[in-house]
C-alpha cells in the first residue's frame, strides 16, 4: 500500500463534494451541504479564499480528504492551522491514512512558524475522539463552538 498527499486542484472539485457528502452523511449533517463542485471550483481555486485542501491517496487512488486554513493566536502572537475537515473513506480507515495526514499537517505548521492546530470534533464520535488523543491532542473542555448561519448573519448585521 502506497500512501501519498497532493495538494488538491480545481479538477478535484468532483471528488472533493463527494467526499464532503460522505462526511456529512456520516456527521448526520447531510441536510446542512449545499456546497456544488462550481461553488467549490471557484472558492477553493479561483478567488483567494484562504483555504488550502489536499487529497490522500492509496494507490494513486483517493482515499479522503483534509480542508485547513491559516488561524491565529492572540495569546500566542502568532498563525495557527484550523483543520476544518479530515476525512478517510470507510474502506480506508484503520490504515493509518489519519495519521498520517495529521502528521503531514503537523509538518506544515512546523515549517510555517505555527504556534498550533485546532479542530473541531462531535462529542459522540469516540472513535475520532480517541485516535486525537492518541497523537496528543487535548480537548478544551472549557470552550463551546459558536457559529451563526448566513441566515443569522444576515438578520444580525441588518437588525
Amino acid at each position: 500500500m502506497k500512501i501519498s498527499i497532493r495538494g488538491a486542484q480545481a479538477s478535484d472539485a468532483k471528488t472533493l463534494l463527494g467526499f464532503i457528502k460522505e462526511l456529512a452523511a456520516f456527521e448526520k449533517l447531510s441536510h446542512e451541504v449545499l456546497a456544488s463542485e462550481a461553488e467549490l471550483r471557484r472558492t477553493l481555486f479561483e478567488e483567494p479564499c484562504g483555504a488550502e485542501a489536499l487529497i490522500v491517496e492509496v494507490d494513486g487512488q483517493p482515499a479522503g480528504y483534509a480542508l485547513f486554513f491559516k488561524s491565529y493566536s492572540t495569546f500566542l502572537a502568532k498563525p495557527g492551522l484550523y483543520l476544518e475537515d479530515l476525512y478517510v473513506t470507510p474502506s480506508h480507515r484503520s490504515r493509518g491514512l489519519g495519521g498520517f495526514v495529521l502528521k503531514h499537517l503537523a509538518q506544515i505548521c512546523l515549517d510555517r512558524g505555527y504556534g498550533r492546530m485546532e479542530w473541531s470534533v462531535l462529542d459522540w464520535n469516540e472513535r475520532a475522539l480517541q485516535f486525537y488523543r492518541s497523537v496528543g491532542a487535548t480537548a478544551m473542555t472549557d470552550w463551546t463552538v459558536q457559529r451563526m448561519d448566513e441566515a443569522a448573519l444576515q438578520q444580525f448585521a441588518t437588525s
